[in-house]
C-alpha cells in the first residue's frame, strides 16, 4: 500500500508468499525448538492427503484436534498473508459442529473477506503440495480484492 492506494499487484505478490507464512505459522508454534531441524515440506506434509490416504479416513468421523489445529494454522496464515498485504487486520471466526460440519469466516473490520462452509473436517488436506498453495493463494487473493473493493467497510 502506497499513499492508502492499494498496489493492483498486491493480491497476486501476498498470494505468492501463502506457503512462506504457513510455515512461520508452523515454526512459531515450536516452543522448544523440536522442528528446527525439519525442513518447511516437512512441516507442511500433514496438509498433504493422496486419495489412497484420503479413502482410508472413514467417510464420516469426528475431527481429531490435530487435524483441528492443521486447519486453524492454515486459515491464520491465510488471514496473515491477507493482513501484511493490506496492513488491515484479519481475524479468523471458526464453529464446528463435534462432527467436523460449520462454517469459517475471516473479516477485516466489519467486511467478511472469505466465508467457507466446512464439512469433512476430518478429511481436511490437498492432493499436493502445488494444491495446498493454490488453495492458499487463492483464499489470500480473494481477501484482498474484496478489500480492495470496499476498504471503508474493512477499515471501519
Amino acid at each position: 500500500m502506497a499513499d492508502g492506494v492499494m498496489q493492483s499487484e498486491a493480491p497476486v505478490a501476498a498470494a505468492r508468499g501463502f506457503l512462506k507464512e504457513l510455515v512461520k505459522q508452523w515454526r512459531a508454534q515450536d516452543l522448544h525448538g523440536s522442528w528446527d531441524k525439519k525442513s518447511d515440506t516437512e512441516l507442511l506434509e500433514p496438509y498433504i492427503l493422496t486419495r489412497e490416504r484420503r479413502r482410508e479416513i472413514p467417510i464420516m468421523s469426528d475431527p481429531d484436534p490435530e487435524t483441528l489445529w492443521r486447519m486453524e494454522l492454515f486459515y491464520n496464515a491465510v488471514g496473515l498473508a491477507i493482513e501484511r498485504a493490506t496492513g488491515i487486520m484479519v481475524s479468523p471466526l471458526m464453529k464446528l459442529h463435534h462432527e467436523g460440519f460449520g462454517r469459517l469466516v475471516l473479516t477485516a473490520g466489519r467486511l467478511i473477506v472469505i466465508e467457507k462452509h466446512l464439512r469433512e473436517v476430518h478429511r481436511f488436506g490437498f492432493d499436493s503440495m502445488e494444491k495446498l498453495e493454490s488453495e492458499g493463494e487463492k483464499l489470500v487473493a480473494d481477501g484482498i480484492n474484496w478489500i480492495e473493493r470496499y476498504p471503508e467497510v474493512a477499515r471501519y
